[in-house]
Order: structure tokens, then sequence, then C-alpha cells
């Protein structure tokens, strides 16, 4: 099973900096979401390094107090433990309130993600993304990215440490502060470094792990086609094939922090050392104290620490890279909706005026103009690929053209209410995917919830009424337990739409898995029992189209010629069409 190409986008500075500005937004956003847990994460992190830096000086005078055995030393050594249990129930609580706010982001961050999808014309991610590939994005990089706003306050307030030990460094002696900012310089060279090596890593090491993520949805969507061909071995090489890619990225990133942890191992030390040598000569010459001594190499450590730096800046490239990811799916346009509402009793008359639309740069819909009168049954056929389906999608606005304009009874769809437009448009697929608890929660899934009468009804006329009442509990069977056929299936994608049947309704092949007698029961229901209105029929059989008032031949993107089918079937392209498809070819 061959992964499915995707159409690649145009790469240039405009868009790259689109995604940047929208992960800097996407990233405040997260922020300001949780902004009260944030600023409650920075003050207990920010007490914890105060307590941290407090430290070494309490240290050092006790130190001074024992050694000259002065007053003061209980509650010098009492004052010590203080700071100490502070730092760790400071700590305790950094981390509890950080996990509920990290949580919480990631929770945001996905609702956000999954609101804008849902809001997308569905090929239009579909069209941009792999269907791993954007569960990676909403679950995995919606994670990481969650962790910005602790990361931020902890980062914050973790420069108080290195700040602090500078200060005080400074207020005990002037020389050892002169000594250590001598490598202050080779610090900021060092975080530079790991920042421009670690972002392109992380970033890289994320598309892999997407791209694994797809392949192997791929093949567990298609488990059953694996088996029988016996391929197993070959899908499993194929959906691993990036692992030596992920393996290189993985090892990339790791010596990148690695060689940022190893410098800052050397330097470090370093630095505390020359400290502690330039303290000792002002030891010896009574300039310093041994508690002063102390306090400074303590200090030293503290304003050196670019462990922790280090590691809250890794984070946040993390966060960085996945909100650019995020940002990718937030940029694809979502679908403006009008407000204008459809006239009251409209017949369900449609238009399209020179509609055009593409898909991936190749033309699907070219110029099309079609009029469906209100009130009739209109079948569209045409050869595999000819854009019906696209058509069909355009008529109920699952897709916006590229170009002309769609009418529903007057009305431009893109100047629709929503709302309305999706209780007066109802469609029925080829291969429904159905929603809800039970068998019956399943038809009445839509705008509005039908009665159970409407239900049973809807049922009945797409010929599902008595499969669903030998299965055990009927309508209140639980759907995930129900061993449903591919007819039966979709029998019940013809009820839901049946049960929420507007003033158009459109059926893409939606009876391909029916039989023809349980078809013809389907058609005539259409007919009587079902509200009446327009109806756009995607048909691959003779005989449905000979029970349409009108057929609109499709072919090449362009409408050919519209008619009784009666009137068509005489000419031998237009039979050709139902012989290419391989169903029934009988005329009317």
């Amino acid at each position: 099973m061959a992964p499915t190409p995707r159409p690649g986008t145009p790469r240039n500075a405009t868009t790259e900096l689109i995604p940047l500005a929208r992960a800097s937004g996407i990233l405040a956003g997260a922020v300001r979401h949780s902004s009260g847990r944030t600023f409650a994460v920075f003050l207990f992190s920010a007490a914890s390094a105060a307590a941290a830096v407090a430290l070494p000086a309490t240290l050092g005078h006790t130190l001074d107090l024992l050694l000259e055995e002065a007053a003061g030393v209980e509650r010098a050594v009492v004052l010590c433990a203080v700071l100490v249990a502070a730092e760790v129930l400071f700590d305790a609580l950094e981390a509890l309130v950080g996990g509920a706010t990290s949580a919480r982001s990631t929770a945001w961050l996905r609702r956000r993600g999954a609101d804008h999808l849902l809001s997308l014309a569905p090929h239009r991610a579909a069209d941009r993304f792999t269907p791993g590939d954007l569960v990676t994005r909403l679950t995995g990089n919606a994670a990481e990215a969650g962790t910005a706003p602790t990361t931020a306050a902890i980062g914050l307030a973790s420069l108080l440490v290195p700040v602090g030990g500078l200060v005080s460094l400074a207020l005990i002696d002037l020389w050892l502060a002169v000594v250590f900012l001598a490598g202050i310089p080779l610090l900021a060279l060092l975080l530079r470094v790991f920042a421009r090596g670690s972002s392109d890593s992380i970033s890289q090491y994320q598309r892999v792990q997407a791209d694994v993520a797809g392949r192997l949805l791929e093949a567990l969507g298609g488990a059953r086609t694996v088996a029988a061909a016996g391929t197993a071995e070959r899908e499993l090489a194929r959906v691993l094939a990036p692992l030596p890619e992920l393996g290189a990225q993985g090892r990339r990133m790791w010596q990148v922090y690695g060689r940022a942890s190893v410098g800052s191992g050397i330097l470090v030390p370093l630095l505390t050392t020359v400290v502690l040598a330039v303290g000792g000569l002002r030891l010896v010459g009574g300039s310093l104290s041994v508690g002063d001594l102390l306090a400074a190499a303590r200090y030293a450590a503290l304003a050196a620490g670019l462990g922790a730096v280090v590691g809250q800046l890794n984070s946040l490239l993390r966060s960085g890279a996945a909100a650019r990811r995020i940002a990718e799916l937030l940029a694809l346009p979502a679908v403006r909706h009008g407000t204008r509402p459809l006239p009251a009793d409209g017949p369900g008359r449609v238009e399209l005026r020179a509609v055009t639309l593409s898909r991936g740069g190749a033309p699907v819909l070219r110029g099309v103009d079609l009029v469906v009168p209100g009130g009739t049954t209109m079948a569209v056929v045409g050869r595999s690929g000819a854009g019906k389906s696209t058509l069909a999608a355009v008529a109920g606005r699952l897709a916006d053209p590229d170009a002309g304009v769609v009418l529903l009874d007057g009305v431009p769809l893109t100047e629709a209410d929503p709302s309305e437009l999706r209780r007066e448009v109802g469609f029925a697929f080829e291969r429904p995917v159905l929603f809800g608890e039970t068998v019956g929660a399943a038809i009445g899934f839509g705008p509005y919830e039908p009665t159970v009468c409407e239900i049973g009804a809807a049922a009945r006329a797409a010929g599902a009424d008595t499969f669903v009442r030998l299965l055990p509990g009927g309508y209140s069977a639980p759907l995930s337990d129900a061993p449903l056929s591919g007819g039966e299936l979709q029998r019940l994608g013809l009820a839901r739409a049946f049960a929420h049947a507007g003033r158009l309704l459109i059926l893409d092949d939606a009876t391909s898995s029916l039989d023809s007698i349980t078809e013809l029961h389907v058609g005539r229901a259409l007919v009587h029992d079902v509200r009446t209105g327009t109806r756009l029929l995607i048909a691959h059989r003779a005989s449905s189209a000979a029970r349409a008032d009108l057929v609109a031949w499709v072919e090449d993107g362009r409408i050919r010629r519209v008619g009784p089918h009666e009137r068509l079937w005489e000419e031998p392209d237009y039979r050709a069409v139902f012989a290419d498809t391989g169903q029934d070819t009988g005329g009317s």
C-alpha cells in the first residue's frame, strides 16, 4: 500500500514567516489562556529562586558565627533550615501548578486545532496533510506546545538565580564578580550555538515522527488488504522506513544538547575554580572571611547555572517547533459564512454559474453551468473521474469553487446562514461514517434531533428497519456492537439523510452497495415517504438515471448534456458511460 502523495506547497520567505508569526501568536495565546496559573508558576519558581540565592549567604554567615563562637548561631541554623524547606516547598508547588497549567494549555490547543480543522472544507486539510500527520499535530505536537506557558514562567524565574548569584558575588567582593564576568562571553556563545543547532533538529525530528504516524495509520486502515495480500513484512518495512532518519535526527538533537552540556560541564567548574582561586588570595589578604569564601563559591556556581537555562531553552525550542506545526494547520483558510436566510418554503432550486474548481493544480470542474429545477430529481452521470462527486460537494457547499457561484433558491451559498443551510441541505455518501452511542442515535445524528417516530420512518424508507429490529435492543443496540455489512451501513447512512431531509437532498453514490430491489424500494421511498424537495443523485446505474426527472451528463469536468434519460440513451457515448462502470446497462 503506497502512501498517498500530497501536493507540495511553494516555500519562500513570506510563507516561512507566516507560520513563525502564527506560532508566536499560538504560544502567546496559550499563555493568555492560562495567565493566572502561569503567573502562579512564575511566583512559586521565583520564590524558590529567591530561597536558593539567599541560602549561600546565610550558610556563609552561619559558618563565620560557628568559627567565631559568636551569639546567634541557633537562629542562623534555623534560618538555613527554613530556606531549605522553603525551596523544597516552592519547587513542589511549581511542579503541581505547572503540570495543571500544561494540561490546560494542551487541551486549549487541541480544542482550537480541532475546531479549526472541522471549520475547513472537508477536502482542504486532506489535500495538505495525511491523516496520521493531522493526528500527530493535534496530539503530540499540541502537548509539546502546551508546556510553553509553564516553561516560559519557570525559565524567566530561573534567570533570577544566575542574576542573583552574580549580584551577590559582587556584594561579597567586586573583584570576584569581575573575574566571573570575564567568562560571560563564552557562556553566551555556548547558548547561541545550542539554540541554533537544536531548533532545526527538533523540527526535522517532529516532521519524521509525523511521517511514521501517517504510514502506520494507512497500514492500519488497510489491514485486511495487507493480510489478504500476504505483504505484512513489506508493509512493516514501509512503515518503519523513516526510522533511520528519525534516529539520525534524534542523535543530532542529543549531540547538540550533549555538546552544550559538555561545554557547560567544562566552563562552569573552570569559572568556579578561578573564582575560588582569587577568593583564596583575597582570604589570605584578609579581604574575605571563610564564610564569605564559601558563599562566593556557591554564588559562582549559581551565576554559571547554564544547565538549568539550557534545559528550559531546549523545552521552549521544542514548544516553538511544535507550535509551528500547529500554525501550519491553523493557516489553512476556514470556510467563510454569511447570515442571509434562505427564502421561506423555497422549492430547492440549485444553480451553478461558471463554476470552476481545481484539486492539486489539476482542474476538476471547468466552467460548469447547471440548473436543477426545484422539486425535481436530477441524476449526475459520467465516467470515473469526470467530476461528479466534486459537483455534488459544490452544490451542497462541502467545497467552494475557485471561480463561479452556486445558488440555492437564489441565495449564494457563501452568503447563506450556515445553520439554516445545514438544516436544508442533506447528504448521503457511498461510505457513510456513523456517529452515536446507539443505532437510533446514529440515524438521528445531524443539525437537529428527530423524534423516535421520524427515525423509524426514515429507517423504513431506507430499507433499514427490518435488520435494525433484528439487532439485540433494536434501535437501542450499541452501535459499536452492531455487525453491519456494507449494504446495511449504507442504508443507515441513507436513513440518517432521510431523517434530516430538507429542500435539497444529495445522494453521492449512496446506493452503490444496495441490491437492485432495495435500490428500487429506496427510489420509491424518496418520492412517497421522504420530505418533498430537490434530489441530486450521483448515479452509476442506468436504472437509477432512468428514474430521475433529468440527467446531467458530466464529461471531463464539464456538462456535456442535460435531458431525460430516454433521450440521452439514444447517444452511443452516453450508453458507453454505464458500460464503463460495469453496472446495469439497461435502458429505460
